[in-house]
């Protein structure tokens, strides 16, 4: 009996790692646009890592129940749902958070992510419809929207991100001489 289970585990442990190994990267990739996050090599990501290190527990702890299941899209749905409920939680606090740098410096602290002008609502529905390819009608079901709002989210999305960027002036001379 325990060499049936220890068979088991092996198996399970061998089939995880050989999703890990193929996935990983572009869900790696998938977490660092939802953070916005800057688009930097492996490590200088945190926010993005331990999502997906989430993520990824989360679908390696329900390996055995996924019954033919893509691993890659139930990653894929924990790693949205985890992100969702980050977002909702923490946006408060980092509106607060941007509102004091913004006060104390007189301009916001740029992180330099590629979705960084984004909410968070429409990083996932951009990063879902085009980068990962989720029809319109996949994601309204998996954020509870209606589809209308999903359309009109992602086309606001894009229409930001195709505008010119706001113009970033220069540190007064007056503030770099007290600094």
């Amino acid at each position: 009996m325990r060499e049936r289970t220890a068979v088991r585990d092996r198996r399970r442990a061998q089939e995880f790692e050989s999703f890990v190994a193929g996935a990983a990267g572009r869900l790696l990739h998938a977490a660092t646009l939802l953070t916005a996050e800057p688009l930097e090599p492996a490590g200088c990501n945190p926010r993005a890592q331990r999502l997906l290190l989430a993520a990824l527990s989360h679908t390696y702890a329900h390996w055995d129940q996924r019954h033919g299941e893509d691993p890659y899209d139930r990653t894929r749905q924990e790693l949205v749902s985890r992100f969702a409920a980050a977002a909702w939680r923490y946006h408060r606090a980092a509106a607060l958070h941007t509102v004091r740098r913004t006060r104390r410096s007189g301009r916001p602290e740029h992180r330099g992510g590629v979705l960084e002008r984004l909410t968070p609502l429409e990083r996932l529905i951009l990063v879902l419809r085009l980068y990962e390819g989720v029809e319109e009608e996949q994601t309204a079901a998996l954020l509870g929207l209606r589809l209308e709002r999903v359309h009109s989210i992602c086309m606001r999305a894009v229409a930001t991100m195709s505008s010119a960027p706001p113009a970033v002036s220069p540190t007064p001379l007056t503030e770099v001489a007290t600094r």
